[in-house]
């Protein structure tokens, strides 16, 4: 049926002996038209279809005329009644049924039209709804228990349609609100206060004039849920193109609570029912599109809540439930305390040479992706923990993990589909020779294995390592790495132990310019060899990372391993390539570090973001060197391969893939280097800046022309930046590098409050 303004107009006077001109409005899933007699009175018609349901319609009914009994009736329209004293009419048009009412208009402006909205406005919306859900708590009708997509209580249905949405971040930020709202809600909600609310206060229901709400319409989205999700509701649509979304929601929240007490479980979950009605938006705007919608109101709040949702995923949980809790006179979450106990503590009970950062210390508490939460309500930008590859809690993993956990995990004994999953997809990454995998717990197990492995196959024992290098903590990963055995405390290097020349082109005798500066360190490899040949011995084996993580975060020169490998393999040795830093796309170019180098190891080793800081690690082998090592002697790893760790690392792989992770690092990798050496020129202490993707090094000295090292300096610029909320830390052999390898969400506006806050902490060394 086709209702043209000339039909309503007819209807009118056969139905409502009422004489009006018509006009056709938008609407969301009704028909609506204006109204206007000659004497200027207005009115809204509106016509629904038997989707609505007539029940649900006489629900909207019976609460208007419930709330039009109380002292704030003028907030809300009035219905006109029918030649049949109704509130409703049914038209049966060729065998359809349609439901036509009309009500009275409300003068006012709509909230969203309102450019300045001042906090009395605010404070007047709590107190508005307030008193509206106080006259409710009187009020039922069956008609509105029902399973709503708008119902925040069913937020987690929008998980079905999260598949629509095309961008990789904003699929990932709705994606970890879901999560959260599964993990801090659902187990709470059901024990709280329900009610019958409107449901929609909303940017485009809400009439205002000056600092007053007048008035609130529409009521097709009630529903009986949960009484905090209606003061979520307003919150959400106040602080949608909000500088200060916090403070604003926390004025709403304290006046409604002054006409209506809310309670401090309501006001705890309160942030993540802000966060999962905008994820109910965005992903029903995401899969109108896919549906190729025409109807504008379909998407008329979509930039406003996508940036509401960056604004929240900024703001510490922390923070707002306890803004939430002190305007509503409940005691805080946050307490003004330092840590004294906690490190008495820990100093009783855990290793004394375990180390913690910054001077002030931190207790992270949350994480979200690339932030980190405190228990004092800040956020910061995690700029250093690699480990957090495709980000933490990120929402597809965490879930994988949750599945398997749920289903089995055992050891390696017995035959497990997801081992043979995982191993097929990995090795799919490597050069075709690299086939056979054998998994553990940590890089550094890897990497002793790795070593077991050369030593066996080789029949030597002798390692070539590079100065500075780090390799992990077992026994044997400790005396390969000079970064321990050198430094203070350390047992000193082992005679089988052999440091070659960092091939640092900042600092190294070989610099930046020479076209022949890979050859010329990888000569240093040669003459080790030659010294081991005297002896009657050769190498066992020679390992490097494929960009130096403690050695000062350095890219190799071009043509270093390609010589390196060339003079180890000559001798009888085998080379491994230590990708624990720098696997998996971090370095953009490639999804492996050693492909920077045009190289083929014999054996890759990985660890940190194979499993997104799940202890997960790998040792990858040709099937040559797999057929050497099975000798008999059984290798088994309890863990090393279990279930959990098996969908874990397939759940990286595919988020890798799917959110094209890699060509995200390298291009905000390369946008953030830009940024930096823009500061360089500015800034003298800068000397020098590398890298790539998100593996970059920033370089301080005092002087260029001595490259004293900046370590005071650099120490001031860390706490600097973590003040204001950027968290970094410093390698290197003399401990001037700043290394940035940030979880793989890091974009470009990180990029720019890095180098902002940077610059600023620069201008006061």
């Amino acid at each position: 049926m086709n209702f043209t303004e000339a039909y309503i107009k007819e209807f009118c006077i056969q139905q409502y002996k009422l004489a009006v001109e018509a006009k056709a409005l938008n609407g969301y899933d009704e028909l609506n038209f204006l109204l206007k007699d000659k004497n200027g009175q207005q009115y809204i018609l509106k016509v629904a279809t038997d989707e609505h349901g007539y029940y649900f319609l006489d629900a909207q009914v019976k609460i208007v005329n419930h709330l039009s009994a109380s002292e704030i009736s003028n907030k809300f329209q009035q219905y006109l009644l029918n030649t049949d004293g109704r509130e409703l009419t049914t038209l049966v048009i060729e065998g359809k049924n349609y439901y036509v009412r009309i009500l009275s208009f409300l003068e006012g402006i709509f909230w969203v039209h309102v450019k300045e909205k001042t906090d009395a406005l605010h404070k007047d919306l709590g107190n508005f709804l307030g008193n509206m859900d106080k006259v409710l708590q009187n009020f039922s009708h069956p008609a509105m228990h029902r399973h709503y997509p708008w119902d925040i209580s069913t937020a987690l249905d929008a998980n079905a349609k999260i598949k629509f949405i095309k961008q990789h971040e904003r699929r990932r930020i709705a994606g970890y609100f879901l999560l959260q709202f599964e993990m801090e809600v659902l187990p709470k909600i059901s024990s709280l206060r329900h009610a019958y609310v409107h449901n929609d206060a909303n940017d485009y229901n809400l009439l205002v004039q000056g600092d007053c709400v007048l008035g609130l319409i529409d009521f097709g989205d009630m529903v009986y849920t949960a009484l905090i999700n209606s003061v979520a509701v307003a919150c959400t649509y106040a602080m949608l193109n909000n500088k200060e979304p916090l403070h604003t929601a926390s004025l709403v929240v304290k006046s409604y609570h002054a006409v209506y007490p809310l309670t401090s479980a309501e006001l705890d979950i309160l942030y993540y029912l802000i966060a999962a009605r905008l994820c109910t938006s965005v992903t029903q705007s995401a899969y109108n599109a896919s549906q190729d919608s025409s109807n504008e109101h379909h998407f008329i709040t979509e930039k406003p809540a996508w940036d509401l949702l960056y604004q929240l995923i900024c703001i510490n949980p922390i923070k707002a439930q306890d803004s939430f809790r002190k305007v509503c006179g409940f005691e805080g979450v946050i307490q003004d305390k330092d840590y004294t106990a906690l490190l008495q503590q820990r100093k009783e009970h855990v290793g004394r040479n375990l180390s913690i950062s910054y001077n002030e210390k931190l207790k992270i508490v949350k994480s979200a992706l690339q932030y980190l939460y405190d228990d004092k309500g800040r956020t910061f930008v995690d700029c250093v923990n690699n480990p957090s590859h495709v980000g933490h809690c990120h929402p597809v993993v965490v879930k994988r993990m949750q599945q398997q956990i749920a289903t089995l995990n055992t050891n390696t004994r017995y035959l497990n589909d997801n081992m043979m999953k995982y191993a097929t997809r990995l090795t799919a990454t490597l050069p075709p020779s690299l086939s056979v995998c054998y998994f553990t717990n940590s890089g550094s197990e890897a990497n002793d294995l790795a070593i077991r492995i050369s030593r066996h196959v080789t029949k030597q024992k002798d390692i070539i390592v590079l100065d500075h290098a780090y390799h992990g903590t077992s026994t044997v990963a400790m005396e390969m790495s000079p970064y321990k055995f050198d430094s203070k405390g350390g047992f000193g290097q082992m005679s089988w132990i052999h440091k070659a020349i960092n091939p640092d082109m900042y600092r190294g005798p070989y610099k930046y310019g020479d076209t022949k500066a890979g050859e010329k360190y990888a000569a240093d490899v040669q003459r080790i060899i030659e010294l081991l040949k005297k002896e009657g011995k050769a190498p066992a084996v020679f390992i490097s990372e494929t960009l130096l993580g403690v050695g000062g975060q350095i890219p190799l020169p071009p043509n270093y391993l390609k010589e390196v490998y060339k003079y180890v393999k000559a001798a009888g040795g085998i080379c491994i390539a230590d990708e624990v830093q720098v696997g998996f796309g971090r370095v953009g170019d490639a999804f492996w570090g050693f492909e920077l180098q045009d190289v083929v190891p014999d054996i890759v080793v990985m660890g940190k973001p194979i499993g997104n800081g799940h202890p997960l690690a790998a040792v990858v082998v040709t099937s040559e060197i797999a057929d050497a090592f099975s000798n008999g002697l059984e290798y088994f790893n309890t863990f090393g391969g279990n279930p959990v760790s098996m969908a874990t690392g397939l759940a990286v792989l595919d988020v890798i893939e799917q959110e094209e992770m890699q060509q995200h690092a390298k291009e905000v990798g390369n946008y953030l280097m830009d940024k930096l050496k823009g500061l360089m020129g500015k800034h003298s202490i800068i000397s020098d800046v590398r890298g790539h993707g998100f593996f970059i090094g920033v370089e301080m000295v005092r002087d260029r022309i001595t490259q004293e090292p900046a370590v005071l300096e650099i120490d001031k610029v860390v706490e600097k930046m973590k003040d204001n909320g950027y968290l970094l830390s410093t390698d290197g052999p003399l401990h001037n590098v700043l290394k940035i390898k940030p979880p793989m969400p890091f974009n470009k506006q990180n990029a720019d409050e890095f180098v902002q806050y940077l610059e600023e902490a620069l201008a006061t060394i």
